[in-house]
């Protein structure tokens, strides 16, 4: 506490002389600070634009070579079944995943009427009771599917908000009658997401990365029914819901795994997940090796502070050389000056990172505001810049305090005379 003392003491006697050694940190420091936070900011961006509406659901369907299959165009491959409840339950079993569903789908190519005005590019779900759960939907008006419509077979759909403006512009949708593939169905709810949310799109590539709903509207039919609409039986798609979204890769693998383990399926058609997160994660390595290299220009200024520390206590050594001198005279050892000198470099940067801290959150809400970035200020980047401007003091400060302990007391004192 002395030696902080004396530190705090000497910085204060040679304030301008104090601030323009700190420059060099204080640079370093807010620049690491509001880089590292446009990264984080950035890749939490992606994950949001990617992911959207927090549901965290992963679709797992199956693939003929490296293409999805669409069974409105291509046969179901054999040996392929209706997915029954045993393996849909060793399916939420599975330690990442908390819910799962299935349904069938069709995807701009369905005939939805009502009146004479289509639906047109909607997509028609074929689904369990767990489908709005697990993509994060809610019923806003009227009901959503009970046992018995599954049972049942029940001609009843729910629409979602798109529909009910695109073919109910003017009219309240519950209990009208809809047709579906000239098939009757009476509207029984609206659904909606709980969350709303809309990607941030700044360009054409973003666009293309993100925007992949096209759909003009969605309806959601009994899977019970779907043999009903299209005359045959087909494969389910899954969608796994995950307890967390760094889960979603591995909920979506292990479920696919699962899939093809049960059904013995060949290696041309397998089930796959939609990795949403991966396709995150490439996207962040992309950003990041950019900004990354701005990091290291930005750490060259902390280069530059640790030498500024250097000079000014090596300066500060020659002008407290009589000082030193009394000291060893009085008993005080080599490592009683050596500390003392390690402290008062260490205090110097570390009163540098707390002010290139406060610099480096000011700077980040300027850049985010300005340019419309997205930023998140981690608390680990703040510790971990003071962390480092005290290891700078203690580096840089290291060769000035050796100097300082070596001092002959003899000589010492003759110069301080």
């Amino acid at each position: 506490m002395e030696d902080i003392k004396l530190a705090l003491r000497g910085i204060w006697a040679h304030k301008l002389r104090s601030v323009l050694t700190m420059l060099g940190i204080i640079i370093g420091i807010a620049s690491i600070i509001a880089i590292v936070s446009t990264i984080n900011g950035t890749n939490e961006q992606i994950k949001k634009n990617l992911i959207g509406d927090g549901s965290n659901a992963v679709k797992v369907s199956l693939y003929n070579q490296d293409y999805e299959m669409d069974f409105a165009v291509q046969t179901a491959p054999n040996g392929v079944k209706y997915m029954d409840k045993s393996v849909l339950q060793s399916i939420e079993d599975l330690e990442e995943v908390e819910l799962a569903c299935t349904y069938h789908n069709r995807n701009a190519y369905s005939n939805i009427y009502y009146q004479n005005t289509s639906l047109a590019g909607g997509t028609l779900i074929g689904s369990d009771m767990k489908y709005l759960e697990v993509y994060n939907y809610e019923i806003g008006k009227g009901r959503g599917f009970s046992d018995d419509d599954i049972e049942t077979r029940k001609k009843v759909a729910i629409i979602d908000d798109k529909t009910a403006e695109n073919i109910f512009p003017n009219a309240v949708a519950i209990g009208k009658i809809i047709e579906i593939e000239k098939e009757p169905f009476t509207v029984i709810g609206v659904m909606s997401k709980k969350d709303e949310f809309a990607p941030t799109i700044n360009n054409i590539q973003d666009y293309y990365t993100y925007k992949t709903d096209y759909t003009s509207g969605t309806v959601l039919i009994p899977d019970s029914c779907w043999p009903t609409v299209y005359q045959f039986d087909e494969p389910h798609f899954v969608a796994v819901k995950a307890v967390n979204t760094d889960s979603m890769t591995a909920a979506g693998n292990k479920t696919a795994e699962l899939l093809n383990d049960h059904y013995h399926l060949d290696a041309d058609t397998v089930y796959k997940g939609s990795s949403v997160m991966e396709q995150a994660k490439q996207i962040q390595a992309l950003s990041e090796s950019t900004n990354k290299q701005l990091v290291w220009i930005a750490a060259i200024s902390l280069l530059v502070g640790g030498i500024g520390v250097v000079n000014i206590m090596l300066v500060s050594v020659t002008e407290r050389t009589g000082e030193i001198g009394l000291k060893k005279a009085l008993g005080a050892v080599k490592s009683r000056i050596l500390i003392q000198f390690l402290v008062e470099a260490a205090v110097l940067t570390l009163l540098g990172g707390i002010l290139g801290v406060g610099a480096g959150v000011i700077l980040s809400i300027i850049i985010g505001t300005v340019s419309e970035v997205p930023i998140l200020i981690s608390p680990w980047s703040i510790v971990l810049s003071v962390g480092v401007s005290v290891v700078i003091g203690l580096v840089f400060g290291l060769l000035p305090a050796i100097k300082a302990s070596r001092l002959d007391p003899i000589v010492a004192l003759q110069r301080r005379d």
